[in-house]
């Protein structure tokens, strides 16, 4: 069997590419259809065509349909669980964690129709009577990395389908699984033709159709900082609303006064879990130098702890890198950051399991400094290195010494140092004494300077994005 695409209501075969599985390199998850060009083409013109009849349902109608998908999902969650496992190496664990965000991201959103702002002005001219409100912007381009395959995915679609908006989404090629099985939810759901349109297949055929076609009114991506450069510059050129989350090189400040069990799993989680692949990743450790020694040691006692293995087995605590091409990459940054003069304190080897997959020890650099690339530029996987600190205040220095501002955390038990480092890192979201990664769907998600662009997803705000502002004058 070939996963079509979903066009117009209906599924599309195409040519067809191989699904692998991370964990097991002879496992082929399934064939998918990469649409062509002239797919994409008719993915727009339908949903160009059911943007009015779907502009004009009610809240209440739209929000029905997102709570079936939410119960689509939430009856699927073991296997749809399985099936990121499989196709993109999240540990089980993660996976379902991962699929029920997803089912209540819809659900959220299924509520936020039904509270659209709106506003009452009082005029400047006597009897004169103002009204803002809000209405969806047309046909939306999805385009999402392969990371998070499904979450991503859900906290675009819900607000999207929520505010009126039809959709042409375009999935990361490498995890097309989720992405199919989250487009027959939606059908099934009885949404209307034309209104949901999946498109799987190359960035440089369905993205770059996306991305330049007229009839598309805005665009959301989530992926490297130079694909979105690129979409930005095409976009922008034809004044469509465009909204971007890219690269990080998040910093979490661990000071002498941290609880240090508590800051290495805060370390942990944010540097290694998800196989270290997630924007808000903690790739620089910025250390404190009274507590560097012990955290550090502490660091790699945990990190000799954790097991790499097959995402599917309980038993695993990070999974397989992605693919071959990104587990090049993290290797050649390993060699690149012994060349630079850093210490490989742990890791960065690749590793033999009972099935050929992409596996690869956790790596931790010490000796590093802000001026190495292996500390400047976003690796993507399981690797991270330390930066010795003299005190606070170069600390929060080298925290804000980057192109990206996505993440930063701090751990810390003063309150004084948290509060200034809340005010003054140059991030878009701060934790303390927490993991650089880990967010909740009801708060905005989105970073500063080279991580992010135009407005903010996730919770109350993505309603900037997914909407624009009409505003009526009205004379009694």
């Amino acid at each position: 069997m070939v996963y079509g695409n979903l066009i117009d209501g209906e599924w599309r075969d195409g040519d067809p590419f191989a699904n692998i599985n991370p964990s097991n390199l002879d496992d082929v998850v399934g064939e998918y259809a990469r649409a062509s060009l002239d797919d994409t083409r008719d993915a727009i013109a339908a949903a160009s065509r059911a943007f009015l009849g779907w502009s004009l349902t009610t809240p209440q109608t739209r929000a029905g349909y997102l709570e079936k998908i939410a119960a689509g999902i939430e009856a699927r969650c073991g296997a749809l669980a399985d099936l990121l496992a499989r196709e993109e190496g999240k540990t089980l664990r993660e996976a379902t964690g991962e699929v029920i965000r997803a089912a209540q991201l819809f659900r959220f959103y299924a509520g936020e129709v039904l509270r659209t702002p709106g506003e009452r002005l009082d005029s400047a001219r006597e009897g004169v009577e103002i009204q803002v409100t809000r209405e969806p912007v047309g046909v939306v381009g999805l385009i999402t990395p392969w990371n998070f395959p499904i979450a991503i995915p859900a906290w675009k679609i819900a607000p999207a389908l929520a505010f009126g908006n039809t959709v042409v989404f375009k999935p990361a090629e490498l995890v097309p699984g989720c992405a199919w099985e989250l487009a027959r939810l939606i059908h099934d759901a009885g949404i209307p033709a034309g209104v949901f349109n999946l498109v799987m297949g190359r960035g440089s055929v369905v993205g770059a159709e996306i991305t330049s076609n007229p009839q598309v009114n805005a665009i959301s991506f989530t992926g490297s900082t130079t694909t979105g450069s690129g979409i930005l510059t095409t976009a922008s050129a034809r004044l469509a609303k465009v909204q971007m989350e890219m690269g990080g090189k998040n910093p979490l400040v661990i000071l002498n006064d941290a609880d240090l069990p508590r800051a290495v799993q805060a370390a942990l989680d944010g540097a290694f879990y998800s196989t270290g692949q997630r924007c808000t990743a903690s790739s620089r450790l910025i250390v404190e130098a009274g507590i560097h020694d012990r955290f550090v040691g502490a660091l790699t006692e945990a990190l000799a702890s954790q097991v790499v293995g097959d995402a599917r087995n309980a038993e695993t605590t990070i999974g397989p890198v992605v693919d071959e091409r990104q587990l090049a990459q993290d290797l050649r940054y390993i060699d690149l950051g012994k060349s630079e003069g850093a210490h490989l304190a742990f890791g960065g080897e690749v590793l033999s399991r009972p099935t050929r997959g992409h596996y690869l020890s956790p790596a931790l650099f010490t000796e590093a400094n802000n001026q190495m690339r292996v500390c400047r530029e976003e690796i993507f996987g399981p690797v991270a290195t330390v930066i010795r600190a003299a005190n606070y205040e170069e600390a929060l220095h080298l925290a804000n010494d980057t192109e990206f501002g996505l993440s930063a955390g701090i751990c810390t038990s003063s309150l004084a140092r948290s509060m200034h480092f809340r005010r003054n890192v140059q991030a878009g979201m701060v934790m303390v004494n927490l993991p650089t990664a880990g967010v909740d769907y009801t708060a905005p998600f989105g970073g500063r300077k080279g991580s992010s662009y135009g407005s903010r997803e996730q919770g109350r705000y993505a309603v900037e994005f997914y909407t624009t502002v009409k505003t009526a004058y009205v004379v009694g």
